[in-house]
């Protein structure tokens, strides 16, 4: 193999939105990492909300840290900040259906 020519990795870097999804595909040097590959990708450009210092990064959604080398075929994800907490949002639920199944004591047809 010729000493000029640097081994590539092929990376994919993705950032979900609600109403898309944004997904890049990259060659870069063997030995690049996750933050090159954001770099790379040109999605700070195009969503300026993105903000490497708060948002969490993962690799398949594993969680990760920009200085983590990527091997060939890896995505990288930019996840966006939770909007609620997961916890809230399933005792809301829970309270809500309780609610509800004490609202239908009665069963149709019958009377009771």
């Amino acid at each position: 193999m010729n000493a000029e020519v640097s081994e590539e990795i092929g990376v994919e870097v993705v950032y979900a939105l609600p109403e898309k999804q944004a997904r890049i595909q990259l060659r870069l040097p063997a030995g690049s990492n996750v933050e090159t590959a954001v770099q790379a990708s040109g999605l700070l450009r195009a969503y300026p909300e993105i903000d490497l210092k708060t948002h969490k990064i993962g690799i398949f959604a594993k969680l990760t840290k920009l200085d983590a080398l990527l091997r060939d075929r890896d995505r990288v994800e930019i996840y966006r900040p939770l909007v609620a907490d997961p916890k809230e949002v399933r005792k809301r639920r829970s309270a809500e259906g309780k609610g509800m199944k004490a609202g239908n004591a009665s069963i149709p047809g019958t009377g009771a």
